[in-house]
């Protein structure tokens, strides 16, 4: 088992809650942190920061929790240190599939990216765990994708991976380019611009059309439950055949004939250079 395991950002927002979980599964934690917050969040969780170049020395994997943004150079600065079969964890698609990592043959990069607990959980009871929609608290299921390494070096990736987005509902592997085509692809080109476009016809209602906030905010909630329910199958498909009408009709209104291109490698690969290279 990979016992020594550096966090790079381990302060920080996303940091923070992967180092604990880090910590607590028995790793030999290696915590590295710039920002006097983040230094004082982990000293208040009885996690000491140490030197960059300290923790990296001898150090078998190295989690990047950093902004995407920030890991082309940072990665340039690293990479070159360490030990040959290091592994590598990046926690998004983004930076590795826009090709920003350095080339090093020996050494593994591994990414992972959390599903963040879903909708629709209805065996979960805890209060807590019913509130919880990042993950940590409530069960969640985990993508994972081996870019380049040993084949058995999946599943240090994977077990890190799984003790740091704990707990776990299941874990998915995939290529890097199909991680990517998940994300930044469907859950913030397609998902996320869709919902940011649902609100912005909510506030037309309420500003355009006088129609009160709270009316708007319960109809719009309630059919996207509803219909969110029938359409991913948990609960029958019964729309009515003018509803299934009008919603075909409604695409060629609000949506472009060639909105899949938003799925597409070429797509993707641009938007994760978009991201990696801020």
């Amino acid at each position: 088992m990979t016992k020594t395991v550096a966090v790079l950002g381990a302060g920080g927002k996303m940091g923070f809650r992967v180092t604990r979980k880090i910590r607590d599964a028995g790793y030999d934690l290696r915590a590295v942190e710039i920002g006097e917050a983040g230094i004082e969040r982990l000293r208040g969780a009885g996690i000491e920061a140490m030197d960059r170049d300290a923790a990296l020395k001898g150090a078998e994997a190295v989690v990047l929790a950093i902004p995407d943004s920030a890991i082309a150079q940072v990665a340039r600065e690293i990479v070159p240190q360490l030990d040959q079969g290091t592994v590598v964890i990046i926690l998004d698609a983004a930076a590795p599939y826009a090709g920003v990592l350095p080339e090093r043959a020996d050494i593994t990069y591994f990414v992972g990216h959390p599903c963040h607990p879903p909708l629709y959980a209805h065996h979960i009871t805890d209060p807590d765990q019913r509130a919880d929609v990042h993950g940590g608290v409530a069960p969640q299921a985990i993508v994972c994708a081996l870019m380049q390494g040993p084949e058995e070096h999946y599943d240090v990736g994977r077990a890190i991976c799984e003790a740091m987005w704990s707990p776990i509902l299941r874990t998915h592997r995939v290529t890097l380019e199909q991680l990517a085509i998940l994300e930044p692809g469907l859950s913030e080109m397609v998902a996320m611009a869709f919902i940011d476009t649902m609100v912005e016809a909510m506030d037309e209602c309420v500003e355009k059309y006088g129609i009160p906030r709270e009316a708007a905010f319960d109809f719009l909630i309630g059919h996207i439950n509803v219909e969110t329910s029938m359409w991913f199958g948990y609960s029958p498909k019964v729309p009515s055949d003018a509803a299934l009408r009008l919603m075909r009709f409604a695409k060629g209104v609000v949506l472009r004939d060639d909105w899949r291109v938003a799925l597409s490698p070429a797509k993707v690969k641009e938007a994760s250079e978009l991201i990696a290279r801020g």
